[in-house]
């Protein structure tokens, strides 16, 4: 069973017709019984970090996640899925987060670009991905492949050993996460096009 996590905020139908037209047959669900039967888990997320968290917690979505990746099995994070994975987040105050990836999700604080203005924060729009890793996910993309990004915090992993891969605003910042069953990117693979859309394929296809 493939499940994607709805705790009340999020693009949860872009995320659901991107993993139905990667070969996927997802539910969306917001039962911490469904979610802790799933096979494999998605959490996406669009919005900000206290409530998110606050409403997992809530819920008891936080622990069917937790227990979900303690089991070993596959598990995707999207954007703001990707930051609740970390230890805290600076967002509106100091919030713990699940403490997966052990780490800090901080704003942005880009340097002036080129012409002297500062970047915009939120950071919006295509980037190409700087792999670190070797990630499963990544096989059969382009070095040169970009992806659609739109936030204002990242996650600041404390080991870089958890980053597979960069992208460059003002620096270069962590876009993807991977260690053991977990995946977690700060870009929309929903919303970016075919690449995307190979990432979740390839995910779909991790044992």
């Amino acid at each position: 069973m493939l499940i994607v996590v709805d705790y009340g905020m999020g693009n949860l139908h872009s995320v659901q017709k991107g993993l139905e037209r990667a070969g996927g047959a997802p539910v969306v669900t917001g039962d911490p019984d469904d979610a802790a039967r799933a096979d494999r888990l998605v959490l996406p997320g669009v919005g900000a970090f206290k409530d998110a968290i606050a409403h997992l917690r809530d819920t008891g979505l936080d622990q069917a996640v937790l227990d979900h990746i303690r089991a070993g099995k596959p598990f995707l994070g999207i954007c703001l899925g990707l930051q609740m994975l970390a230890t805290t987040s600076e967002e509106d105050g100091a919030h713990r987060g699940l403490d997966v990836i052990p780490g800090a999700c901080v704003r942005f604080d880009p340097p002036p670009g080129d012409d002297g203005r500062p970047l915009r924060v939120p950071h919006m729009g295509w980037n190409q991905l700087l792999p670190v890793r070797d990630a499963p996910v990544l096989a059969g993309i382009p070095e040169t492949a970009s992806f659609y990004f739109v936030h204002s915090y990242y996650i600041r992993p404390d080991s870089r050993d958890d980053v597979a891969a960069e992208a460059d605003y003002g620096g270069r910042f962590c876009a993807m996460v991977w260690r053991d069953n977990i995946v977690a990117t700060q870009f929309h693979p929903e919303k970016s096009q075919a690449w995307g859309l190979k990432l979740l394929e390839n995910w779909l296809n991790i044992i």
